[in-house]
């Protein structure tokens, strides 16, 4: 992972930023020498997002299991079909 300098981001930043969509690579941003920020591509955040949400709901389902909140598969597919609808 790359490392800049909270004032070479001011100073350069438009060449940060275009290394971060040619390699992908997130940067961390330091300030007085401790971790403050990392700028990452959109295109990874958006993904790290939908990843975040997925693991959210089955952490979710898995506490519901354990509650014994659980339902047929059939009565699963029919609140499915109405979600979907």
């Amino acid at each position: 992972m790359k490392v800049e300098l909270v004032t070479t981001l001011k100073r350069q930043a438009t060449k940060i930023l275009s290394e971060l969509h040619l390699t992908k690579e997130p940067v961390l941003i330091t300030e007085h020498g401790q971790p403050s920020a990392y700028l990452v591509d959109v295109d990874d955040f958006e993904f790290m997002q939908k990843r975040m949400q997925i693991l959210e709901a089955l952490a979710k389902g898995e506490q519901a299991i354990s509650r014994g909140e659980t339902m047929s598969n059939i009565a699963a597919k029919e609140k499915m079909n109405k979600w979907l609808k």
